[in-house]
């Protein structure tokens, strides 16, 4: 076992997994953050809705399509000079976070609105019919009634982040992508790249379990 694993450096890996878990958590909290009210926003204004803005939805529904459909990898160097700004540095997990959260938000954004769609058009009617101002017909009737289909939301898009931060190691971003890249690619130390690609899926396999449980839990409320 340990000529198979001959080139693993375990202190190295576990520091490279913790920055992988700093990169997803700071980028998701501030995806969600942006992304949630963009979402609301989209769904708010769209055709056949409470505040149909046809020009206004049409222009910020391009500008999420243009964003959620770059590849992520050009992003990445697209906003070097603007991580640099905001950061002070396009290395480590600081100069990761801010193309992740732009990389990320949109398409949050565009899940969100599709759960918000799903929810009856009767409830929103019966909460207008009964007063409800706009700010009670969203934290009362459209944000509860879409819980479940946001938290989804929130479980695909922290599981695009994990393929999106080992993405980032191409910058030298940091985490297990970066360890893969410098150690099992430009090295060919294969033994490096087969635990780094096992701790990422298993990364998936446990945000998606949660994600999941989340889920029910609130359906069966």
């Amino acid at each position: 076992m340990t000529d198979l694993l001959s080139n693993v450096d375990w202190y190295d890996i576990g520091y490279a997994a913790i920055e992988t878990l700093l990169m997803l958590g700071g980028s998701l909290v501030f995806t969600v953050l942006l992304g949630l009210p963009l979402g609301v926003l989209l769904f708010l204004t769209s055709p056949r809705q409470l505040f149909e803005q046809k020009g206004f939805y049409a222009v910020l529904s391009l500008i999420t399509n243009v964003l959620r459909s770059l590849p992520f990898i050009i992003l990445l160097i697209v906003m070097i000079p603007v991580t640099v700004m905001l950061t002070g540095t396009s290395l480590g997990v600081a100069g990761a976070i801010p193309p992740l959260v732009v990389g990320a938000t949109p398409f949050f954004a565009r899940l969100v609105e599709t759960a918000l769609r799903e929810v009856d058009r009767g409830i929103i009617e019966a909460t207008q019919a009964m007063g409800a101002t706009t700010k009670q017909i969203i934290f009362s009737a459209l944000l509860p009634e879409a819980r479940p289909g946001i938290l989804a939301a929130v479980t695909v898009t922290a599981i695009t982040l994990v393929s999106y931060t080992a993405m980032a190691g191409v910058v030298g971003a940091g985490g297990l992508g970066d360890l893969a890249i410098r150690f099992g690619y430009q090295r060919f130390q294969t033994d490096v790249m087969v635990v780094t690609v096992l701790l990422l899926l298993l990364l998936v396999q446990i945000l998606q379990s949660v994600g999941d449980r989340l889920v029910v839990h609130y359906l069966r409320k």
